[in-house]
């Protein structure tokens, strides 16, 4: 149910739209003045808001500009009885969605409203699908280590000195390799990724140089390799700790003549590719153990980067927490759920040994498992998804105990959990959708789509 807020000083305005608005099942809430209007805005989610322009207190237009940047997406509906083209053409200079004169004609407020509604849902999901295109995410955090890993990315990524980024998996090594490509000259050439760890020693050197045809018994047609792909711009080697002594001697090679052979191939070809890569292994007790090249190691490292683990950035938890909670819930399409501060301070308690990334997995599962305030319990209960929860009234979504073992990754578990939260809510609410669809805090068609996926039935 989208949430309308009219701002207006004439009472009889105000009961007059929110009787139009509330007969077409819109959840309204108005008020008298553009000040207490604007606290309105800070701190609830509304869909749209509808604003009268000759106002004592603060004018109409003040609470427009002033709106937007508080909530820079939300449509602002400028209503006057004093209305010209001038003060049209101004509100939406300033960023009005329309403009509608008093006393307003039923049908063009309604057609108005449902417009600037459907454009809001058309810019939440344009900003979804660009984060989901979109692999490059902010470097989230004010700590010490963390403004020097911006600092260094801003001096180093214009050139084209190799880096070496070290860490912890999870830490966000990845992140800062596409952020020295973001920022460098090479940034319209591509970005190309090779995860050393995932691809077999026997393989390694044709994913990298590419093979000719006959080359070997599988070799069915010339490949080309990552290095003629990231021609002209990064080339990213990701766990490069795990690459085969052979592989790292043709690398060694590349990096000093800037020519790669195919496998099976004779030609040389030249390649110009910055490289950049990353390991959360010691290469220096791997140089030791005779597991990596010296020679390899000083190419690699001209410029070292390494990224904390989060519990030595415990300060910036609260701030990564906060990014997640309101891209998580865009994407699902629910409103922005709160942390308390115990909540909070419970977060940055936890060990943590999967860094940021089990921290995303931790605040996704938190946002479905609990109500609109996630508590400190929450986050007692759900740290650890593979230990038996505690479950209370808020989170009562399943059998006391459940079978983790069931799931077979993350996603099916998080469907579980869904599907079993919406079917309690239901039949607590006795399957009022309209009722439990407010309750649990989510747009009415976005619960039919939720009992439509998981084929929940009235009396099942």
């Amino acid at each position: 149910m989208a949430k309308v807020l009219i701002i207006d000083d004439e009472r009889a305005i105000r009961n007059t739209l929110r009787e139009i608005l509330e007969y077409e099942d819109y959840q309204v809430e108005d008020i008298d003045n553009g000040i207490d209007g604007l606290e309105l805005i800070r701190k609830n989610d509304f869909d749209l808001v509808l604003c009268d322009i000759k106002m004592n207190r603060m004018d109409g237009m003040e609470v427009l500009t002033e709106g937007l940047l508080i909530k820079p997406d939300l449509p602002f509906i400028m209503i006057s009885g004093h209305g010209t083209v001038e003060t049209a053409v101004e509100a939406s200079k300033k960023g009005a969605f329309d403009f509608i004169s008093k006393p307003p004609d039923l049908n063009r407020l309604l057609i108005t409203v449902r417009n600037a509604l459907d454009r809001g849902s058309l810019v939440t999901e344009a900003k979804v699908l660009k984060r989901k295109v979109s692999k490059v995410r902010p470097i989230l955090g004010n700590s010490q280590s963390i403004v020097k890993i911006k600092e260094t990315i801003e001096r180093v990524a214009p050139t084209d000195a190799r880096v070496l980024i070290t860490g912890a998996n999870g830490s966000g090594k990845e992140l800062v390799a596409r952020w020295l490509h973001e920022k460098s000259n090479r940034v319209n050439a591509p970005l190309i990724e090779v995860n050393c760890a995932a691809i077999p020693s026997e393989l390694i050197e044709s994913e990298l140089f590419g093979h000719e045809k006959g080359s070997f018994t599988s070799a069915v047609k010339q490949r080309i390799g990552k290095f003629e792909s990231a021609n002209g711009g990064t080339l990213f080697l990701d766990e490069i700790g795990d690459m085969s002594q052979s592989a790292q001697a043709k690398v060694l090679r590349a990096l000093q003549e800037s020519k790669i052979t195919r496998v099976g191939g004779e030609k040389e070809i030249e390649v110009d590719v910055r490289v950049v890569a990353a390991t959360n292994k010691d290469l220096l007790k791997e140089i030791e153990d005779g597991n990596f090249r010296m020679d390899l190691y000083h190419r690699l490292s001209v410029i070292l980067i390494h990224v904390p683990p989060l519990t030595e950035r415990r300060d910036d938890i609260p701030l990564i927490t906060q990014n997640f909670l309101e891209e998580i819930c865009t994407e699902y399409g629910m409103p922005v759920k709160r942390f308390s501060e115990p909540a909070m301070e419970a977060l940055k308690a936890l060990p943590w040994s999967g860094n940021i990334r089990e921290l995303r997995n931790m605040v996704e599962r938190l946002i479905i498992l609990s109500d609109k305030v996630i508590t400190d319990g929450d986050v007692k209960a759900f740290a650890n998804p593979s230990a038996p929860a505690t479950i209370t009234a808020a989170t009562a979504v399943a059998e006391p105990k459940t079978d983790f073992e069931q799931f077979k990754n993350f996603q099916e578990y998080k469907d579980f959990a869904e599907r079993e939260y919406i079917k309690f809510k239901l039949e607590k609410n006795n399957w009022n959708v309209s009722k439990t669809a407010d309750d649990i805090d989510i747009q009415r068609s976005h619960l039919y789509s939720k009992i439509e996926k998981y084929g929940l039935k009235r009396g099942e």
